[in-house]
C-alpha cells in the first residue's frame, strides 16, 4: 500500500499532508512568515508520529514544484530530495498550479475552467487554466494581466479565477463569465491528490538531477554600496 507524504512550500502557506492509497490520514498547515525552513521537518515528524507511523514507513515524497517562492520551492524541494535519499525512496513532483485547480475542481464540476493564480508581484501572476478533466487549455506560464487577458478564454466557457493572485486581478478582468473565489490557498492536500496518481504510473523523478520549476530565471541584485575589506 502507497504511504506518501506531500509537502507544499511554494507560497507562504508551509503545508504538508499524508495520504494512504490516495486517501488523505492527516495534514498540517503553517501561514506564519518564514515557517518553512524553522518548521517544515519538526511539522514532518510530528504528523508521521501523530498518524501511527515511523519515517521508513514511507514509500515516496511528493512535492508541489512550482511555479512559486524561490526559497520557499528551494526548500521545500531540497528537503523531499533529502528524505528521499535517507529513506531510499521515490521522488514525485507536481506542478503547483494543477495542485491548487486539483482543490476546486469537486465543488465546481464540468461548468466551469479553472485558471488557478499564484502572486508574481506587481500585476503580473502564474497561470495555467485546465478543464475539470485538468486537461490544459493554457500552459503554465508568467502572464501581465490587464482588460485583455483570458478575453478569447471566457468568450468561450465561464471561468474560475482563485489562488493569492487571483484578487488583484478582479478589478481588470471584467467579464460576466468570469467568478473569482477568494480565500483559496495552495495546500498539500492537492499535491498528495495527484501524487498518488503519479505514484500509480511510477512517474518518478530523478533525484539527481531534479529542480524547482522557477518558470523564471532568478535574478540576484548588487549591492547598492561597496563593502570595504576589514584587515
Amino acid at each position: 500500500m502507497s504511504l506518501i507524504l506531500s509537502i507544499e512550500t511554494a507560497t507562504g502557506i508551509c503545508s504538508i499532508a499524508l495520504h494512504q492509497e490516495g486517501t488523505v490520514l492527516g495534514r498540517s498547515d503553517l501561514c506564519l512568515e518564514k515557517s518553512h525552513s524553522n518548521m517544515l521537518a519538526t511539522m514532518i515528524k510530528q504528523l508521521v508520529a501523530n498518524t501511527g507511523f515511523n519515517m521508513v514507513d514511507l514509500q515516496a515524497i511528493a512535492v508541489s514544484k512550482g511555479p512559486g517562492s524561490y526559497t520557499g520551492l528551494r526548500i521545500g524541494v531540497s528537503t523531499a530530495k533529502g528524505l528521499c535519499f535517507g529513506l531510499g525512496i521515490s521522488l514525485i513532483a507536481v506542478n503547483t498550479l494543477k495542485a491548487l485547480a486539483v482543490q476546486m475542481i469537486p465543488r465546481y464540476g464540468k461548468e466551469y475552467w479553472y485558471c488557478p493564480m499564484i502572486d508574481a508581484r506587481r500585476m503580473e501572476v502564474y497561470s495555467l487554466m485546465a478543464d475539470h478533466r485538468l486537461q490544459s487549455i493554457l500552459h503554465t506560464a508568467p502572464v501581465i494581466i490587464d482588460q485583455q487577458s483570458f478575453h478569447e478564454q471566457l468568450e468561450q466557457n465561464p471561468i474560475l479565477f482563485f489562488g493569492n493572485g487571483a484578487a488583484k486581478c478582479q478589478e481588470v478582468i471584467k467579464h460576466p463569465a468570469a467568478r473569482f473565489i477568494s480565500g483559496v490557498e495552495t495546500s498539500a492536500l492537492g499535491v498528495g491528490t495527484l501524487a498518488y496518481e503519479k505514484f500509480q504510473k511510477e512517474d518518478f523523478e530523478d533525484l539527481a538531477y531534479f529542480e524547482p520549476f522557477y518558470l523564471k530565471e532568478f535574478k540576484g541584485t548588487q549591492p547598492k554600496k561597496k563593502v570595504g575589506i576589514i584587515k
